[in-house]
Order: structure tokens, then sequence, then C-alpha cells
């Protein structure tokens, strides 16, 4: 929804493109079982759908992150859930593949990169967490904050890998104003 931004971020240009954009293309090139976008209807009529891409419309985003979780785990149907924020449009390629190449050593891990051992996104969590997944949504209506998976990882630290990102610049998100600017002034 944006609401510190105070107008939608994924939207704002970076690059010639909306920073969705730059994370539906990154979502294309994964060598992954299906890819799932989940997004309003306004942000679909701006942005280049790739063919292995399935879209998903919240029509509803003021029910929180959970609900877009919700949205995209229904559709889902692979053995691992990558979530990717799409509020980071310096992540690339071999950043994500860095956390995928840890899956098969690590399966039942939930994995995820670590700036300053401070967890940020993307997340990859086992199948086997995907009924939790589904029941964020109706628990997140309980509570006040609604913080998507980060209970689920935090509720199971003893299975958690945190991984080192080789370039942790590309793994900052554009929450406000000032990061946006922060954004267009390193390029």
């Amino acid at each position: 929804m944006s609401q510190r931004m105070g107008r939608d971020k994924l939207l704002l240009d970076y690059i010639g493109k909306p920073i969705l954009q730059h994370s539906i293309d990154l979502l294309s090139e994964l060598p992954v079982y299906e890819r799932v976008l989940v997004t309003t209807d306004t942000r679909s009529a701006e942005i280049d759908l790739p063919p292995n891409v399935n879209l998903c419309i919240n029509s509803l985003p003021e029910k929180g992150l959970s609900h877009s979780i919700h949205i995209g785990i229904e559709k889902a149907t692979g053995t691992h859930f990558l979530f990717l924020t799409a509020d980071q449009p310096r992540l690339n390629k071999a950043d994500v593949i860095q956390l995928l190449d840890a899956i098969p050593e690590n399966p039942d891990k939930i994995i995820y990169p670590g700036i300053d051992s401070i967890p940020c996104s993307p997340t990859i969590f086992p199948g086997s967490f995907r009924e939790e997944l589904l029941k964020l949504y109706s628990s997140s209506l309980e509570q006040q904050n609604d913080t998507g998976g980060r209970g689920i990882r935090e509720a199971n630290k003893h299975i958690n890998l945190m991984l080192k990102p080789t370039n942790p610049a590309n793994f900052i998100d554009i929450d406000n104003a000032d990061d946006y600017k922060n954004l267009i002034i390193g390029e």
C-alpha cells in the first residue's frame, strides 16, 4: 500500500521503468518451477507481464501483506516458496541464485539473506510451511501488525539459514521518499 512513501512506490521510475517491472523482470529470469505475481489491478495495467509469470490480482490490498501471501500460496504448487518483495529494484539474478543454491543442502531450512546479522528479503520457505503461510491471513486479522512470514521465521529459528549476500547494497528496499532519493542518487 506504500503508506510510508505516500504514493505508489512500485510505480515510481527507476532506470526507465517502474520499480515493480524490475522485480517482474528478475522473477521471469529465475530458474524456478513456477512464478506467481500478486499485485493490484491498477499496477498490473502499468507493467509488461512475461508469459512465464502467472498474475494474481489482489483486489483488497488494504487487507495487508498476509492477504497477498495467501493469494500467492493458494496459486503456487512448488516444493519451496521464494518470496520476493517488489521494492528491491537493485536485486539481480545472481543475488537470488545464491539463496536458491542453498536449497539442495538445506531443504528443510528457511533461507534468507542477512546484512549485518539483520534478516532481509527475499525469503525461501520449505513447502512444509504451506499451511502456516496460508493461515497468516486469518491470524493477521486478529493482530494489529501484519508482518507477513516474519513471525513464522522467528518462531522457527532452529531451522533458519541466514546467508551473507555477496552484494549487500543490492538488497536495499525502497520504503519512503528518502530511500527512493538515495536509490536515484546512487545510480
